[in-house]
């Protein structure tokens, strides 16, 4: 399924109805792309979608390429109008696509599509394989709360971003849809698969559900020290 098929919107909408759909986007990305390194190379984007991460983060590094990650053939050609000559693409899913060695990868709203927490500390600690020592893992992402009662209230700051844009029927529809497929991985379970597969993790932003989280790998060759590798 395409991501505008998952989100029920036509392609062309995409970069306009996300607003909608996710409170702080126009933030989070901003402050993601900041966590990039200016002196990075190589970026990889896991599901670069039209490539709006990737965009910010060249204006933040400005002698890097992007190689992007999708299983989205449509959304790649929307990134490869928006990025130019500084962007590869790769039509595969991140969960099984080989990752080259960088400096950065960077993820935005991708890996809620990653099933199991499982399949997740497989795919970090692949990341962490490709990362060169001091590279940075960054993510943006919802990343509840544990917390019930606090999640039912990140809930309802949620559904009111929606109501800015949709009738009451049409955000619960919504958040109900994308419940069905994503996994929102609570922030502190997040944090702990990043620093299992050896990244140390930082809580960059965080307001309500969302976050951006930045894991990065230690300069000293850490060897027998992860788990797993």
């Amino acid at each position: 399924m395409s991501v505008a098929t998952h989100l029920g919107i036509r392609l062309s909408e995409y970069d306009a109805r996300i607003r909608t759909f996710i409170p702080f986007y126009e933030e989070m990305l901003d402050v993601a792309a900041d966590a990039v390194p200016s002196r990075a190379r190589r970026i990889v984007d896991l599901g670069i979608g039209t490539g709006a991460l990737a965009a910010r983060c060249l204006a933040r590094a400005p002698r890097a390429a992007v190689v992007g990650i999708d299983a989205d053939a449509d959304m790649l050609a929307a990134a490869a109008r928006r990025l130019g000559s500084r962007a590869a693409f790769v039509v595969d899913s991140f969960l099984q696509a080989p990752l080259p060695s960088c400096d950065a990868v960077v993820a935005s709203f991708a890996l809620h599509h990653v099933r199991t927490r499982n399949a997740k500390r497989r795919l970090y600690r692949r990341i962490h394989s490709a990362l060169r020592p001091g590279g940075v893992l960054v993510v943006v992402d919802c990343q509840p709360s544990r917390d019930s009662q606090v999640a039912a209230r990140e809930r309802d700051a949620w559904t009111a971003h929606l109501r800015r844009a949709y009738s009451a029927r049409q955000a619960r529809g919504f958040l109900r849809a994308w419940a069905a497929e994503d996994v929102y991985v609570p922030l502190e379970a997040e944090m702990d698969l990043m620093a299992g597969s050896g990244l140390d993790p930082k809580v960059v932003w965080r307001r309500d559900a969302f976050a951006v989280l930045a894991g990065r790998r230690s300069r000293v060759a850490q060897g027998s020290r992860v788990a797993g590798t």
